[in-house]
């Protein structure tokens, strides 16, 4: 029995956390975007094996980032690499690791997101996890891939305070099941349409008769834009939306999408410029001065391109361009409510000389949505 005492405790700290999580999110307070349904978690994990590991970095009064890893499955990911390919929705980043990508169409280390400043740091760690792995003793060239977002208004961007220690701790911190989102790992420090923003995931199950794939979808909000929910103008009904349309719309925004799907490079490309229409659905503008990218992979086994191999060809099982449309559609909405999601989970934050990010007003927004479907209704 005493054994069972501090199980008992587990259980009930971890149900109480799984039900405060559930109020965070966007369909907990009836707002449901599209006609696709999620997966069972609504989130990039319920592509399987993937997993998620977060390192947040609050510390003092003045540190507010960290670092988010996604990998693609549980082995060596150098030596199964897998189908990818990279969009730029804006090109104002630090993105490392794109021009491989775009050579080869592979992944071969997990993706770590991080902050503007952090991302020779990140990619310092990569390299050194992948190096580290007793299959990799021969390994002489590693392509980490490593997206950002500036998170410098709540954080001391310039200490450049996180360290290969922490990216390694994200990646082994990787775990399947339900994802921490808000304010954590790589969207600890970050702003989303004036309000806290953060980490977000969702997910689509793309109808059997269609092949009945999933889609998973990451992100790390730090963009403006005019805040739009389901259509509904949140941001011109709160009055808050830069008039002169400044420096304060400027941000990033990195998307992960992941899908079980067969597919490689190219249309993996195709799936990823659907994220961006996610991106605009919620009033994103992919300003001049953000960096909108869209990082995509397929899970799907068959297709993993080994390391190593004695053959010179290989046959990869292949969706027809026919059959992506689908998939385009369940990316489309699984980025949109990732991104709500981020707002939703987000908490505010007070940060770097004193600087305050209020979280996103839920009350007020669900009077204005309540007001337009009455007025719809009538």
């Amino acid at each position: 029995m005493i054994k069972a005492i501090p199980y008992v405790c587990s259980l009930v700290l971890l149900v109480t956390a799984i039900t405060e999580a559930q109020e965070k999110r966007v369909r907990d307070h009836g707002i449901e975007n599209g006609v696709l349904n999620p997966g069972p978690l609504n989130a990039i994990t319920d592509v399987a094996g993937v997993s998620v590991g977060h390192t947040t970095l609050i510390k003092e009064d003045n540190i507010r980032t960290g670092v988010t890893a996604i990998l693609p499955h549980s082995g060596n990911i150098f030596q199964e690499k897998v189908p990818a390919a990279i969009y730029l929705g804006n090109g104002f980043g630090k993105l490392a690791g794109y021009s491989q990508v775009k050579e080869l169409g592979n992944i071969e280390t997990p993706i770590v997101l991080t902050n503007t400043l952090s991302v020779p740091t990140a990619s310092n760690a990569l390299i050194s996890y992948t190096l580290s792995q007793e299959e990799n003793l021969d390994v002489r060239s590693v392509n980490a891939v490593v997206g950002e977002t500036n998170d410098g208004y709540l954080n001391d961007i310039r200490g450049r305070h996180v360290t290969e220690a922490h990216v390694i701790e994200a990646i082994e911190n990787a775990k399947y099941g339900a994802v921490q989102e808000g304010n954590v790992g790589a969207g600890t420090g970050t702003i989303c349409f004036q309000y806290k923003g953060g980490i977000g995931t969702a997910s689509r199950i793309v109808p059997e008769e269609f092949g009945g794939y999933t889609v998973g979808v990451l992100v790390q909000t730090n963009f403006g834009g005019v805040f739009e929910l389901n259509g509904v103008p949140i941001a011109k009904e709160l009055d808050n939306y830069p008039r002169q349309f400044t420096y304060d719309v400027d941000g990033s925004c990195m998307i992960v999408v992941a899908t079980d799907a067969p597919i490689l490079s190219r249309n993996l490309e195709r799936l990823a410029k659907r994220a961006i229409m996610g991106l605009a659905k919620t009033g994103g503008i992919a300003s001049n001065g953000s960096g909108d990218y869209v990082i995509t992979f397929s899970t799907a086994e068959a297709n993993r391109i080994p390391y190593s191999n004695d053959s010179k060809s290989s046959s990869p099982e292949l969706l027809r361009n026919e059959a992506m449309t689908p998939l385009f559609l369940a990316t489309i909405e699984a980025t949109e409510e990732a991104i709500l999601n981020s707002l939703f989970a987000a908490e505010t934050m007070v940060g770097r000389d004193g600087h305050e990010i209020k979280a996103l007003p839920v009350p007020a927004i669900l009077e204005i949505i309540k007001k337009y479907k009455k007025v719809k209704s009538e």
